[in-house]
């Protein structure tokens, strides 16, 4: 599926990148890899299914404010599965800032 959710980059720098992504009820990001490890945080209650390369998904409940992580290397799509939109804001490490001279 091709991405249909809306992503805004609120901030990128050397270090971080911020995205927040709205979606539509199934309204998808889109496959993808990630090249960074990144942490979400949602900004509305919601369901998602995450689809992998293999055709496994894997529904999640996400909950406003809670937050979880995930390691770079990540290749899935995430497609709202529930019958509202959906926010979530993602934060991508890119490097430490001990790599960045700080």
């Amino acid at each position: 599926m091709t991405t249909t959710a809306r992503a805004t980059v609120q901030h990128e720098d050397e270090r971080i990148r911020v995205t927040r992504w709205d979606f539509e009820p199934q309204e998808s990001t889109g496959r993808h890899v990630h090249e960074y490890d990144y942490l979400v945080v949602p900004v509305t209650d919601g369901h998602t299914d995450v689809i992998t390369p293999d055709g496994t998904v894997t529904t999640a409940q996400l909950r406003a404010g809670e937050s979880y992580t995930r390691p770079a290397g990540a290749e899935h799509e995430v497609v709202n599965a529930g019958t509202a939109a959906l926010a979530f804001v993602e934060i991508e490490l890119k490097r430490p800032a001990s790599e960045a001279g700080e």
